[in-house]
């Protein structure tokens, strides 16, 4: 397929995607440009860019950069991490005033001074949550991620889009990310092999990449699900395409993310937009994408014996997960939608612009 390639001198914003493995960041790139490339002027740069993005090649920001696009005061870098800083620090020394830098975070940890000193070199922060941006040190607008509603959306008929999936039992249960122990992976292979001796309806799914070195994580997993005879129940389905990974979300009936940490964490959003209900551990973002007891569940992250108490009830009473997903999905259409972190990240532009 043909690049979609744009003249640099025409684009307003770049969102550089320099990494060639496929990320969360990747994930979020992916989902804005459609939405502002409907208001915006907007191109990405990196290697390995999905054909159908709009694109700029470097050596044409190069010859333009130091030029405004028509009807504005500069160009604007947005970088999502480190090395994109790095990048939009280095092209303004080319570019001088014509280029202005945004970093957006969504970490929850101290930063090294290597990231510190990239920070204070930005022209403007977005936080993704309050909790994010505590650790920036400069002011930020807290700018919450979205997710896109039209393409996690629920199905007609759950049960019978679980029968198609040729799995047994009526209902799936669900834990989405790589598989490691930050995801929580080995706690919902625990819990798991606790509950579904006691709930027969249900069958659990693994959906995620492994890495090599998380071989040996996931292998110890398997081998714990086969000696507690559940193989058949308990399905390790590895990386998948995004539109299976949206197809799985709206197919479960419960999405469970016990993370141990995490920076934001978009899959209580992705699964409520799927009309999924979550139960998910307090990091995160996690206190602010779910309403606890009305879209999903909340515990400490530590706190198993919980976790486990939430997932029973909701095993227990199908209807009542049915009905959380639901509310789920309406509370991302009110909060959450993709339409509304563009509108955010357009504010920060025009404060730019304006300056």
């Amino acid at each position: 397929m043909q690049r979609n390639l744009r003249k640099a001198a025409d684009i307003e914003v770049i969102a550089p995607n320099l990494k060639f493995r496929y990320s969360g960041i990747t994930s979020t790139i992916a989902a804005l440009l459609p939405v502002q490339e409907q208001e915006l002027r907007i191109a990405s740069l990196g290697p390995r860019l999905p054909a159908q993005w709009p694109q700029i090649t470097l050596w044409d920001l190069l010859r333009h950069g130091r030029t405004p696009p028509p009807g504005r005061s500069c160009r604007i870098w947005h970088a999502r991490r480190n090395f994109e800083m790095l990048a939009g620090v280095v092209l303004r020394l080319w570019c001088g005033r014509a280029l202005r830098l945004v970093f957006t975070s969504d970490a929850q940890r101290d930063h090294t001074r290597w990231t510190k000193f990239l920070i204070s070199r930005m022209d403007a922060l977005l936080a993704a949550s309050p909790e994010c941006g505590s650790y920036l040190r400069h002011p930020f607008r807290v700018n919450m991620h979205g997710v896109d509603t039209a393409l996690y959306h629920p199905v007609a008929d759950r049960e019978a889009a679980w029968r198609e999936t040729g799995l047994p039992g009526k209902h799936g249960i669900g834990i989405f990310g790589r598989v490691r122990s930050q995801k929580g992976t080995d706690r919902f292979v625990e819990l798991m092999v606790r509950l579904l001796p006691r709930f027969p309806d249900f069958t659990a799914v693994i959906v995620g990449a492994v890495t090599p070195e998380e071989a040996a994580f996931e292998a110890d997993l398997k081998s714990k699900v086969a000696k507690a005879g559940l193989a058949e129940r308990v399905n390790f389905l590895g990386l998948l395409p995004s539109e299976e990974v949206r197809a799985w979300l709206r197919r479960i009936l419960i999405n469970v993310s016990p993370q141990r940490w995490e920076g934001f964490g978009l899959l209580p959003i992705e699964a409520g937009a799927s009309g999924t209900a979550s139960v998910a551990t307090r990091v995160g973002a996690a206190m602010h994408l779910i309403e606890d007891g009305r879209t999903g569940f909340l515990v400490d992250k530590d706190d198993l014996t919980l976790l486990e108490r939430r997932l029973e009830s909701l095993m227990g009473d199908p209807g009542h997960a049915a009905a959380m997903g639901r509310a789920a999905r309406e509370h991302v259409l009110a909060k959450h939608s993709i339409a509304q972190e563009a509108a955010g990240i357009r504010q920060t532009y025009e404060d730019l612009w304006r300056r």
